[in-house]
C-alpha cells in the first residue's frame, strides 16, 4: 500500500475511533435509545467505507499484478475470499 493511502485509512480509522469513543461516552451517560442507534449506525457505516476502500485498493493492486504475473487461480480466490466474506454481513 502506498503511502498516501496508508495514510488516508489511518486517518480513517482514527475517525472511527473517535465515534466509537463517543458512542462509548453517549452509553456512560444514559443518552436516548434512539440517538444510539443513530451513532452506531454511523459507526457501521464508517467502517464500510473503510473497508470498500481497503479493496478497491487490493483489486487495483495485488489483484491486478496477480492477474499479469499468471497468477489467474490465485486472484479469483481472493476475489471469492472477500465475496463471502462481504456476505456474511
Amino acid at each position: 500500500m502506498d503511502h498516501s493511502l496508508h495514510k488516508k485509512h489511518t486517518r480513517r480509522l482514527k475517525i472511527i475511533e473517535g465515534q466509537v469513543r463517543g458512542l462509548q461516552r453517549m452509553v456512560e451517560e444514559g443518552a436516548y435509545c434512539v440517538d444510539l442507534i443513530t451513532q452506531s449506525s454511523a459507526v457501521k457505516e464508517a467502517l464500510s467505507s473503510f473497508e470498500d476502500a481497503v479493496l478497491e485498493n487490493h483489486l487495483n493492486t495485488h489483484v491486478v499484478e496477480q492477474m499479469k504475473s499468471g497468477e489467474h487461480k490465485r486472484a479469483t480466490n481472493e476475489i471469492l475470499k472477500v465475496y463471502r466474506l462481504s456476505k456474511k454481513k
